[in-house]
């Protein structure tokens, strides 16, 4: 289900918008119009959709827009020009009644500065979105422990924000977010204030709450490595221009363009690349419907030295050997259950390259990629995670 859509999406500061749009849909760049415009462009024909219980990552360096961005998908900032779905109701047209419903009830921001309020307690801090919307003194420090609790604050609840860290603030400013219940998340550049170790340990806690809440989130960012940690999908903006949306894995070892190639170069692969990029097509042999002569057969054919045993599902049983294989043909017997070794290791098409390097340390035979019904999809090989490594893998399909 949709839950946000962005139909071309403009922004454009300065004192004539409108009248430099048309100079923008001419295909003027943005250096162009601001040399002879004086207008900044901040977001040029954005498009896209998010679903729901989705995080939607936005990244770019500074400059790129994504800021911009966000801050128009609840009109802290006010479009020149597009369409802002939330729900199939456009909020661009929304009167300011309409607008500050929306905002209340369906929308939480998480600010980088945390901005919370210095001379109210944390419980206070929390439960003030639930003032806004009137709810009864009870109602909303009890949503506002719950919400602290979810965070992992719970005993700071009559803390000054003065006497937590900035990590804690950041869990309060979250949990301020969450304890609306709004359907959608925008954060904004909401972790890179903080130091590298506790960054980290936010980026766990939100894909944490996530697994529990299924919130839709629209996530700001200009760190790469963060993105594709946390994002379902990507879009990559340069000058106000979404230039690419897709995957992590997509834009990994697809880049649209020299400028995403460029962000990720440096990119640690084994983070990213799943088994499911690397796997490649086998053969195999039906128990109780083929025997050991079939096996050789088509081991032979593929020119492999084992072949994997299924059922007539194809789900996985376990491997024979070629050697095994022909000892049981010299033996005058076909039955491969006296030989199939079920010592072998299966793992899910999403299994990233590094948890996929152990398996292969004690394992003699390639690993299985199989569904949750155990199906066999494909198998790795050592040198296909390699190649996965190197983004080379192209080369071994």
């Amino acid at each position: 289900m949709i839950k946000v859509e962005v139909k071309n999406l403009y922004k454009i500061f300065g004192p004539t918008p409108n009248k430099v749009l048309d100079c923008l849909k001419e295909g003027k760049s943005k250096k162009e119009i601001l040399q002879e415009t004086d207008h900044g462009i901040g977001v040029n024909n954005a498009s896209f959709q998010v679903e729901a219980g989705e995080i939607f990552v936005v990244m770019g360096l500074s400059g790129s827009g994504k800021s911009t961005l966000i801050r128009c998908l609840n009109r802290l900032i006010e479009p020149t020009a597009g369409e802002i779905y939330i729900d199939n109701e456009n909020i661009v047209k929304c009167n300011k009644v309409s607008l500050r419903a929306v905002r209340r009830k369906k929308i939480g921001m998480v600010f980088q500065n945390f901005a919370l309020l210095p001379h109210r307690t944390i419980e206070e801090n929390v439960a003030f979105g639930l003032e806004i919307q009137g709810a009864k003194p009870e109602e909303r420090l009890n949503k506002a422990k719950e919400s602290l609790e979810l965070v992992g604050l719970k005993g700071y609840e009559k803390s000054m924000p003065s006497e937590l860290s900035g990590g804690m603030q950041q869990r309060v400013g979250l949990a301020r977010a969450l304890a609306t219940d709004p359907d959608i998340l925008l954060m904004d550049e909401a972790f890179s204030a903080l130091d590298p170790l506790i960054r980290k340990e936010m980026q766990d806690e939100l894909l944490s709450l996530q697994s529990k809440m299924h919130k839709t989130i629209i996530f700001i960012t200009h760190d790469l490595d963060e993105a594709l940690k946390i994002g379902d999908r990507i879009a990559i903006m340069k000058d106000g221009v979404i230039v690419q949306i897709g995957s992590p894995e997509e834009i990994l070892r697809h880049p649209a363009d020299d400028y995403v190639k460029e962000f990720v170069q440096g990119v640690n692969r084994v983070k990213v690349v799943t088994a499911r990029s690397i796997m490649k097509p086998t053969e195999t042999v039906v128990f109780s419907k083929d025997g050991a002569r079939v096996a050789i057969r088509k081991m032979k054919e593929a020119n492999i030295s084992s072949v994997f045993v299924v059922d007539k599902q194809r789900t996985v049983i376990g491997i024979v050997t070629i050697e095994d294989t022909l000892k049981l043909i010299n033996s005058n017997t076909d039955d491969l259950s006296e030989i199939i070794d079920k010592n072998i290791q299966v793992v899910s098409p999403d299994t990233l390259i590094e948890d996929l390097i152990p398996l292969f340390i004690n394992s003699r035979y390639p690993v299985v990629v199989a569904e949750e019904d155990k199906k066999i999809q494909g198998i790795i090989f050592k040198v296909s995670v390699l190649a996965g490594i190197l983004g080379e893998e192209e080369k071994y399909v």
